[in-house]
C-alpha cells in the first residue's frame, strides 16, 4: 500500500492505536519517523521504542504510555505541515500548543527538534506536528 503522507500515517496509528488502547502500534519505519518517536519518548508521550530488521525497511515497534486509570497520555496528536500546504515558522514565530503544556514538532535545518529547543537554538523550520 502507498502511502503519499507518512508522517500523517504515523500519528493516524498512534492516534488510533491510543484511542482503542493497545500496549503498542508497529509503523513502517524510516529516519523522519524513528526522529519523531525519539522525541515522542523524550517528551514523555510513549513509553519506549525499538526497531525490527524485517528484511525491508524495517519496523518501529512503539509502546504507548498510559495513566495509572488506563486513560492515554496523548489525548491529542494532530499533522500541521501537510504535502499540499506545508508551514514554515520563523524561531520566533514557533506557536505554543495548549500554552506550553504541548509540543510542537518542528524539521529544522539543525534537525527534527521541539519547539522549546528551536527557540533555545534560534532555528526555525517546517512545523510536522502538535501533540498534547
Amino acid at each position: 500500500m502507498q502511502v503519499t503522507d507518512a508522517i500523517a500515517d504515523l500519528l493516524t496509528r498512534i492516534r488510533n492505536a491510543s484511542a482503542a488502547k493497545h500496549s503498542s502500534v508497529k509503523v513502517p519505519a524510516s529516519r523522519m519517523k524513528k526522529a519523531i518517536v525519539e522525541i515522542l519518548l523524550e517528551e514523555g508521550y510513549v513509553e519506549k521504542f525499538s526497531m525490527i530488521e524485517d528484511g525491508k525497511q524495517g519496523v518501529i515497534k512503539i509502546n504507548l504510555r498510559y495513566t495509572e486509570g488506563k486513560a492515554p497520555v496523548i489525548t491529542g496528536i494532530r499533522r500541521v505541515s501537510k504535502p499540499g500546504l506545508r508551514n514554515y515558522s520563523g524561531a520566533r514565530e514557533i506557536p505554543r500548543v495548549m500554552r506550553g503544556l504541548g509540543v510542537s514538532i518542528l524539521s529544522t535545518p539543525r534537525g527534527v527538534m521541539t519547539d522549546r529547543q528551536a527557540r533555545r537554538e534560534n532555528v526555525g523550520g517546517e512545523i510536522l506536528a502538535f501533540v498534547w
